[in-house]
């Protein structure tokens, strides 16, 4: 079992930053590919990034490519987003997830967070 809470949302202008926290308990967090999804209202929810357990491998989705960064923090149990150069186009509630394999699809996520919201004002 693995849960999840997720911090540092809030409201950036566009072009600002913002980074994402989330603190994991349960002693197998190492063992677990981890993700960041969002959903956006009246859309579905759709991957940002995701990575390994180990930490060398990431993927981004193209939206985000460049502009964000996860890391992971397998002492602490914890996982980040980095968030630069936010567009409006970004705001939605952000998710982070924990898979047993590493993936870029939301149903193979079995843990989810309760979701920070990130509002991007233009």
């Amino acid at each position: 079992q693995v849960q999840l809470v997720e911090s540092g949302g809030g409201l950036v202008q566009a072009g600002g930053s913002l980074r994402l926290s989330c603190a994991a308990s349960g002693r197998s967090f190492r063992s677990y590919a981890m993700g960041w999804f969002r959903q956006a209202p009246g859309k579905e929810r759709e991957i940002v990034a995701s990575i390994r357990w180990s930490g060398l491998d990431t993927y981004y989705a193209d939206s985000v490519k460049g502009r964000f960064a996860i890391s992971r923090d397998n002492l602490k149990n914890m996982v980040y987003l980095q968030m630069n150069s936010l567009k409006p186009e970004d705001t939605a509630v952000y998710y982070c997830a924990a898979s047993s394999a590493w993936s870029f699809k939301v149903p193979d996520y079995d843990y989810w967070g309760q979701g920070t919201q990130v509002t991007v004002s233009s």
